[in-house]
Order: structure tokens, then C-alpha cells, then sequence
């Protein structure tokens, strides 16, 4: 398998492109003060969530409409210079580093919900509106926007990574949830794919070809989404394990038997004690599967007493429920806050998270092997899992300044992924590949296939501009 791959010592070694002061020139006449070079507004726009460090982009352009973003990548194509979207920058793989220079296009200031259709549970948005944003504006609409995945990502940045999270399990992934996108291309012009209806044979899928390229082949400025009612009912429980088997095998049993269960968390004993000290709760410190259920009360209450029957078979105990909105909220802020809690749990530390994902019959070999290796290692970690997808994420809290924890860090990364794709998985089931896994992607999908990727590539972006140096090298 290849080494992964990194940046001084973990990304590519590429060549800084020169941007021209021309462009730099063009690009102030253009947008005034909203080109900013400072070196402030730089270096916030050349760093993500990722460990990785690269020099900032030469300028950022703050887009508020279509007509901007198309101004700025046809004046940076004129001059042959690199695009970075830039969205809130909580992306984990280096997506936003402007590895072959270039300028960022911020798009947050796009952040209008532009029509709900309740009719047709569809929303458009530009690209800058957040998830937590969107649910907050259509509330009274009884419908709601259902992918979360953890941080209060922008829908352009969660369909251009293909993002998921918790509620993946029954309400899938971007994948699915994206209809129809507004996008400007390498060129400078705008096209539209896809519609507002369910379904359509109408030549190829160039919804799907945008939804997960990283910004690789275009700029999305607009994105029309699948919406859900809000269901009747809701409950969240927790229930404590003997082990992490123990839990694994309560969510596989879970799956396999069919019930419909909205979110399926599993949190190891180390993230409880971390999220327990960065919350202020006193979850039990053991093993322990965070769970939600929707459907009609009657319903909620079948699949909650299912759950807890297999989950007893199990082992599982100290089942309790949080059945208020607030009790709930809480639950689900301190899971969606384990990757602060971890990180604050160890003062100065980087953390190197990953997510792949298995098929969920093999999800308890991959999970406890990866266990035993990363207990042996003695780099403090974290892990949560969207397990009921077969999804897990595993956090390496090392010493920026350490080498060797770094090197621990990537083989226990390295051997991670080498599993899942034995078992038949992903090396990302949803972060993207970004920098830190180009290598990996070659394994999994073949040369043949990341060749194909490239021949799309250069034909949708021929100067080789829109975020180059991320997914593959060309």
C-alpha cells in the first residue's frame, strides 16, 4: 500500500505558483475592499481543522452573489493562478490549503436561503448558509434539513466533501440529499445540473460528478436540497456497555434486524471521561452507544424497547432516555463537542482524526483490532462512531513538535486504513480526501480508475486552477 501522503513531511512536495500582481490588480478594481491581502485575513483563509501547515493564499475575494465568484475565477483563469472555495473551514483534510498558492474565495457572506418549496420538501440555498442556519429559518415550516455532521458546516463545503454524520444512518448522506447545484466552472461560466424533481434520466449525473470534488472542478453557489418533516416524536437514550464489543455488537444486531433507528453513536471510554471533564456531565465511565429514535410515539416507543431488549442481550446497561428537547440538545452537544473536549484534553496538541467506514458485518473486526493497536501505541486518542453506517473516527492527540508522535500517529493511521479496505470499506466515509489521503485513494479505487479521475479532471479544468493539489496529483 502507499505511504500517505503530507505536506513538509506529509503532503505532496508542489511547486508554488507565482500570482501575478496583475491579477492581484484586477481583482482589487474588481471587489474593492472585499480583496483583501492582509496578512490576518491570509492566514485565517490558509488553515482548516486539519494538522497541516502550508504558506496562505496570495489574496481572498468575499463573494456575496454568483456574479462575484464568476468574476474572480475567470480573472484568476485569465492569469493561469489557483481557486480555493472557502466556506467556514472546519473541513479535516487540508482542503483549504492553498498548496500550489493562488487566492481563496470566501463565500460565506452567500449565506441567503433563497426559496422553500414545503410542498416539495426541497430548499435552495446559496453555498455560505450553514445547517444549523437552515433548520433555525424553516422551522416553521414543520420540515427540517437532517445531515449533521458535527461542526456548523456550510452546505457548499458539505456538498463539495460529500459530508454526512449522525443521522447518515436513516437519512443518508449529501450523496443522496443534493438535487440540483448552481455551479461556476474553471472558465468562469455558470451552469446548472439537476432539478427540483425526485428523479430524472436525463444524460449524465453532474449533480453527483460536483457533490464530493473538494472544489476541484468548480465553485458552488447555489444548492438545492431534499428536506424532511419533523417527526412527531423523539427520543435519545444512552446506554452503557462491558466493552466496546459489546456495544458493536448491539448496533450490528440492531441494523440487521431492521429498526428504523435515526442516530446510532458509539463513544469509547476515553472520550466519555474527555467529554464528561469538557461538559460538565457524569456520563458513566464505560463504553456507551448515544441514541436517537423518530417516527409517531407509538412507533419511537416499539423501536426504543427493541433496542433496549437487544442491547440488555448484550450487556448493556444503565439505559436511560432523554426525552425533553433540552435533555436531548445536551446529549447531542456534548457528542458533537468530543473533538474540542479531546483536543483541550491534552494542552498544544494536534489531532489527526480519521473516518473510514465498513461494511457494518465487518465493522467490529476493523474497530477492535484498531483498538488493540492504538491502546498498544501509547498516543492518547478518542473514538466516536456513526456506527450505525459502519462509520468511526479515531482522533491521535500528538505533539506538534514530536516526530516520533507524528510518525506513531500516521502508522496507526496507515494500518487503519489498510484494514478497512481489506474488509471491504472506505479510507474516508466522509471527511474527503483532501491531502491526507491521495496515497490511500490509489488503493482503493485503483490507478485505473484515480487515472479516470484525472482525464475528467483536465477536461473540466484544463489550466489546472480550481484547488489543485487535492484528492490526486496530476
Amino acid at each position: 500500500m502507499n505511504a500517505p501522503t503530507a505536506l513538509s513531511h506529509l503532503v505532496p512536495d508542489v511547486q508554488q505558483r507565482a500570482v501575478p500582481a496583475a491579477l492581484i490588480a484586477a481583482l482589487k478594481a474588481r471587489f474593492g475592499e472585499r480583496c483583501s491581502t492582509a496578512m490576518a485575513v491570509r492566514e485565517q483563509h490558509g488553515r482548516d481543522e486539519s494538522s497541516f501547515e502550508c504558506p496562505p493564499p496570495a489574496a481572498v475575494v468575499f463573494a456575496e452573489d454568483t456574479r462575484d465568484v464568476a468574476d474572480a475565477v475567470r480573472l484568476a483563469s485569465e492569469h493561469e493562478t489557483p481557486v480555493i472555495p472557502f466556506g467556514v473551514g472546519s473541513s479535516l483534510e487540508g482542503h483549504l490549503l492553498a498548496v500550489q498558492g493562488g487566492i481563496s474565495i470566501d463565500v460565506q457572506r452567500m449565506n441567503k436561503v433563497l426559496a422553500v418549496d414545503a410542498d416539495d420538501l426541497t430548499v435552495t440555498v446559496q453555498p455560505g448558509v450553514t445547517r444549523k442556519q437552515l433548520n433555525e429559518e424553516i422551522k416553521s415550516t414543520g420540515l427540517f434539513f437532517p445531515i449533521d455532521p458535527g461542526a456548523d458546516a456550510s452546505l457548499g463545503g458539505m456538498s463539495a466533501t460529500r459530508a454526512s454524520g449522525t443521522n447518515a444512518v436513516r437519512y443518508g448522506t449529501m450523496r443522496e440529499n443534493v438535487l440540483a447545484l448552481e455551479v461556476v466552472t474553471a472558465s468562469g461560466e455558470v451552469i446548472r445540473t439537476g432539478t427540483r424533481a425526485k428523479k430524472s434520466s436525463a444524460g449524465y449525473d453532474l449533480t453527483r460528478l460536483f457533490v464530493g470534488s473538494e472544489g476541484t472542478l468548480g465553485v458552488i453557489t447555489e444548492v438545492t436540497l431534499r428536506l424532511y418533516p419533523l417527526p412527531e416524536a423523539i427520543s435519545a437514550a444512552i446506554c452503557s456497555f462491558p466493552s466496546i464489543e459489546a456495544a458493536v455488537r448491539t448496533t450490528i444486531e440492531v441494523i440487521q434486524l431492521g429498526v428504523p433507528i435515526a442516530r446510532v453513536e458509539l463513544i469509547d471510554v476515553n472520550t466519555v471521561r474527555m467529554v464528561n471533564a469538557h461538559s460538565k456531565l457524569g456520563l458513566r465511565e464505560e463504553p456507551m452507544l448515544l441514541m436517537e429514535f423518530h417516527g409517531s410515539p407509538a412507533g419511537v416507543k416499539e423501536q426504543a424497547e427493541t433496542v433496549q431488549e437487544i442491547a440488555a442481550g448484550h450487556g448493556g446497561k444503565a439505559f436511560e432516555w432523554a426525552a425533553t428537547p433540552e435533555e436531548r440538545t445536551r446529549l447531542w452537544t456534548a457528542r458533537h463537542n468530543a473533538y474540542f473536549a479531546a483536543v483541550q484534553s491534552r494542552p498544544g496538541c494536534r489531532a489527526i482524526s480519521t473516518d473510514t467506514c465498513v461494511p457494518i458485518s465487518r465493522l467490529a473486526d476493523c474497530l477492535l483490532d484498531s483498538v488493540a493497536e492504538a491502546d498498544a501505541s501509547g498516543i492518547p486518542y478518542f473514538l466516536v462512531g456513526h456506527v450505525g453506517d459502519g462509520n468511526f473516527h479515531f482522533g491521535y492527540l500528538l505533539d506538534p513538535n514530536d516526530p516520533k508522535e507524528r510518525a506513531t500517529a500516521e502508522d496507526l493511521n496507515h494500518k487503519l486504513v489498510a484494514r478497512a479496505l481489506r474488509l471491504g470499506g472506505t479510507c474516508t466515509g466522509e471527511h474527503g480526501v483532501g491531502l491526507h489521503k491521495m496515497g490511500f485513494l490509489v488503493d482503493e479505487a485503483g490507478a485505473g480508475a484515480v487515472d479516470m479521475m484525472r482525464t475528467i479532471k483536465r477536461a473540466l479544468d484544463p489550466k489546472n486552477i480550481m484547488n489543485p493539489g487535492k484528492i490526486f496529483a496530476l
